[in-house]
């Protein structure tokens, strides 16, 4: 069998805990193992900017690691680079730095004002200025998805059908009920975000391990054998059982 995979659900501002999953990866595969964030870094906790310092400073001390992209950093990205507040996969038509969305935490963790009564070109540019240009170019990097021998490693997911290289960016970040639809006939394991849950459950062919650091739930680090898996616990790995395909979801598509 192949060395494990450790992989980290959707973090959503919450450095500390970001932290204490790092350590607990630590203690378990040892400071070399190999690691893959499946991204929504940003957004909802207090503060995107210490996850992303984090991670920059991780990835330049020389962790074997893979940050995804999410959603949630794309809208980020996507404000940054053109101040665009809407995104068609919001059904709702809230903007980014709604409340609900997250967005507002994200620009508060950089110092930016967010008084409402502001225009949003002055808070853009004040963005602008607050966010350091290595925060720009991470999240300008990202990939959107991994894979790794019978293991695919994604965001939110992909249609089934289309090859890897030709999936659309929306679908990796946003999809949820046609790829949960078809999942079982995809030539890998899929483990993915997204979707938050009350705790991360192995559904056979896809894992979820969005464990809901954006309603205020410690986020899960979780260790991949094969097609078993292990969610790292503050006491040590505790099996992650396979169960039916029956997800309760706690997020909603417009707040994903």
């Amino acid at each position: 069998m192949s060395d494990p995979i450790y992989a980290i659900g959707d973090i959503h501002g919450q450095r500390a805990w970001l932290e204490e999953l790092l350590e607990r990866v630590d203690r378990d595969g040892g400071p070399g193992a190999r690691l893959v964030l499946l991204g929504d870094l940003v957004d909802r906790g207090p503060d995107s900017r210490g996850v992303i310092d984090l991670l920059i400073a991780e990835a330049a001390a020389g962790r074997n690691m893979t940050v995804l992209a999410g959603n949630h950093d794309v809208m980020f990205r996507r404000f940054l680079a053109d101040a665009t507040v809407h995104d068609a996969n919001i059904k709702s038509g809230l903007p980014w730095p709604h409340r609900r969305l997250g967005g507002l935490a994200t620009l508060q963790s950089y110092g930016v004002d967010v008084d409402e009564r502001r225009p949003m070109e002055e808070i853009h540019a004040d963005t602008l200025a607050a966010v350091p240009e290595a925060h720009a170019a991470f999240l300008a990097g990202l990939p959107y998805w991994l894979e790794s021998g019978d293991k695919l490693f994604v965001h939110a997911g992909i249609v089934p059908g289309v090859a890897l290289q030709d999936q659309r960016i929306d679908d990796l970040i946003w999809i949820r009920d046609a790829f949960y639809e078809a999942a079982q006939d995809l030539p890998w394991l899929v483990v993915h975000g997204h979707t938050a849950l009350e705790a991360p459950r192995h559904f056979g062919p896809r894992i979820d391990l969005d464990s809901g650091a954006g309603y205020g739930r410690m986020p899960t680090a979780a260790r991949l054998e094969g097609h078993a898996a292990w969610v790292l616990e503050a006491d040590g790995p505790r099996p992650l059982p396979v169960e039916p395909e029956e997800p309760e979801e706690t997020g909603t598509a417009d707040q994903g």
